[in-house]
């Protein structure tokens, strides 16, 4: 198995990743960076959980530095400009990522951020590869969006806390706003008789 350095955004989206790499000969090391995550008894909560599902999938877990001033410096000045902030917030947590794999001997890389289908899958890669060539890293990038349903299940089976945003304040009030719109369409299809389908976003 090759070791592999593997950034984590929550404990949910870890299941199905870990599950594949591991079928693919990797083994991954969890590593934990999410200054982004807010407020700090959210980022607590979550981090609680990872450390549950970590020991209990048999990962060894990595808690790398969550520099809340950086994050306020880099990505918080993007506001609602999603594309941008997001773009700052993974290049932070994906630096730091980097930078630990750098210093504790690991050649190949990957995230969770690529499993969520409210991600911004290209921009994510776009960093992650240009950091990697940055620091002689090997990114292991891989669509794991099509296993987010069984993620879900799963997460749900295992009694894990499941967020519903993706972690800034911006984020979170992007999926109330998001929450609003689809229970708003919801209720004007039912009034109307139209079937109901509405997708929310939720980070």
């Amino acid at each position: 198995m090759q070791p592999l350095l593997l950034h984590a955004c929550c404990a949910p989206c870890s299941i199905e990743p870990i599950r594949l790499l591991r079928a693919e000969g990797y083994e991954p090391t969890i590593c934990w960076t999410n200054p982004n995550i807010q407020p700090v008894a959210e980022h607590e909560r979550r981090l609680e959980t990872m450390r549950d599902w970590a020991e209990a999938c048999g990962c060894a877990l990595i808690e790398g530095a969550d520099d809340r001033e950086l994050w306020e410096r880099s990505a918080a000045p993007h506001g609602f400009d999603r594309p941008a902030r997001c773009r700052a917030c993974y290049a932070l947590r994906l630096a730091e990522t980097c930078r630990i794999a750098e210093r504790t001997g690991f050649t190949y890389v990957s995230t969770t951020l690529v499993v969520s289908p409210y991600q911004l899958f290209d921009v994510c890669h776009d960093v992650y590869a240009r950091l990697c060539d940055a620091h002689g890293l090997e990114l292991v990038w891989r669509d794991f969006r099509p296993w987010y349903p069984q993620a879900t299940v799963r997460s749900r089976e295992e009694g894990m806390y499941r967020q519903n945003y993706c972690g800034c304040r911006f984020s979170a009030l992007e999926a109330t706003q998001s929450r609003q719109r689809a229970r708003d369409e919801r209720k004007a299809a039912r009034a109307e008789g139209r079937p109901v389908n509405v997708e929310v976003f939720c980070g």
